[in-house]
């Protein structure tokens, strides 16, 4: 059995049913505690979950930790930079209306959220490796616009990849051959 602390309850409390029957596990809740029984597998799925839902993701997005691709990173504002001004760094980091963090989202295929002065990231583990250098670049200073590149880019070069892993670079030269 496993004791987490919460300070999402009421949405924890709100999918509890959902969340069981995903993990395969049973989650008692006591005050803003949370214990969860099961096999001890399904009881670490099961925390990285509840630590998502606490970092304010969506049930669904927290839910894709239960896939054998998926996982949750965290990282702190305060780490990667000296700068007192985190109103200012978070902002940077959301964007007008949510822009700059829904187009990161896009381009890396991660799911991003903030909560004070830490940033959740969920997604495969290559995509979060691109994601988490995007959103050091912007926390330290960069422009939207060149983390935009970036993650184009880097996009483009995984497209590039999977046509080479799928053989079609190698029926493209065949036929210029012929």
């Amino acid at each position: 059995m496993e004791t987490l602390y919460s300070e999402s309850i009421n949405k924890i409390r709100q999918n509890k049913n959902t969340i069981e029957k995903a993990l395969n596990v049973k989650i008692s809740i006591s005050g803003k505690t949370v214990n969860v029984d099961g096999d001890s597998l399904d009881e670490y799925v099961a925390s990285q979950v509840l630590e998502a839902l606490d970092l304010g993701f969506t049930t669904d997005e927290a839910l894709l930790l239960a896939e054998e691709d998926f996982i949750l990173e965290k990282i702190n504002i305060k780490d990667l930079t000296k700068r007192h001004d985190l109103p200012r760094i978070r902002a940077r980091i959301i964007g007008t209306k949510g822009g700059t963090k829904r187009i990161i989202e896009n381009l890396s295929d991660c799911a991003i959220c903030l909560k004070d002065n830490c940033v959740g990231i969920i997604g495969t583990a290559d995509d979060i490796k691109k994601t988490i250098k995007a959103i050091t670049s912007i926390i330290q200073g960069s422009k939207q616009s060149k983390v935009y590149s970036y993650l184009e880019r880097e996009r483009a070069k995984d497209k590039i990849k999977l046509s080479e892993d799928l053989g079609l670079k190698q029926i493209k030269s065949k036929k210029h051959k012929e």
